[in-house]
């Protein structure tokens, strides 16, 4: 995943030196730090897809001065959501492509489409995560559960094994969808997730071999009968 600093000193100095930038023009940015230059190409890039991916962009952009302006949120309202990777923009232009509209939408519609469903990085759908944590959070399943993927774990800890065991179903849900989706932003941004703990062994039962018992069995008889001679 090819990272993109968003929280570097004076960005927003250098992203609003970005042109409007007509179609087939190259882009003309300059600025002094290599970091906040790639910034500005990733957000001057990001705008020309949006402008052929939504033939009435003129709509929400008639001008340079609204077109600049909309740059500037748009970069605020990434810092603020946590979108800090290209990898998250694919996300949201794939999911533009495929919402057949001809308007850009505003940032905040976008930043959701930036967030990808569990489902897409082939991780268990919400209902069924959420029905797994609650069954391995029981007590009875403690050092037997089974976990599908590091991500269930990580979000059940998160949320805490207690909550998911004593909360409603709505607010167990809720408090599993926030965290599910947080776990999500993570590995995006290629954060490490808490590990599932080991399987513990199974439990195995000594069993005396046949022939073990059948000895035992032969000197208990011959101890009765030698003391039966005796008597």
């Amino acid at each position: 995943m090819n990272q993109v600093s968003v929280i570097a000193t004076g960005l927003w100095a250098k992203v609003q030196t970005g042109q409007f930038i007509a179609a087939g023009e190259s882009e003309n940015i300059q600025p002094a730090a290599e970091l906040s230059q790639a910034t500005a190409k990733v957000i001057n890039g990001l705008f020309r897809e949006l402008r052929s991916i939504f033939p009435a962009w003129k709509q929400a952009w008639p001008d340079m001065a609204t077109y600049k302006a909309a740059k500037q949120q748009w970069m605020r309202g990434f810092l603020e959501a946590g979108i800090c990777s290209t990898e998250q923009l694919r996300f949201g232009l794939m999911q533009a492509r495929q919402a057949a509209k001809d308007f850009v939408p505003n940032v905040g519609v976008f930043i959701g489409w930036c967030t990808p469903t569990a489902e897409m990085l082939g991780l268990p759908r919400l209902a069924a995560a959420h029905r797994e944590a609650c069954r391995n959070a029981h007590p009875s399943m403690a050092g037997q559960a089974k976990w599908t993927h590091d991500a269930v774990w990580h979000t059940a800890k998160e949320c805490g094994f207690e909550n998911l065991n004593r909360l409603s179903q709505d607010l167990s849900i809720k408090l599993f969808e926030r965290n599910y989706t947080i776990t999500v932003r993570r590995i995006l941004a290629g954060l490490p997730l808490q590990k599932m703990p080991l399987a513990l062994p199974s439990r195995t039962i000594e069993r005396s071999a046949p022939e073990v018992g059948n000895k035992a069995l032969a000197a208990l008889r011959a101890m009765r009968s030698g003391g039966a001679a005796h008597a």
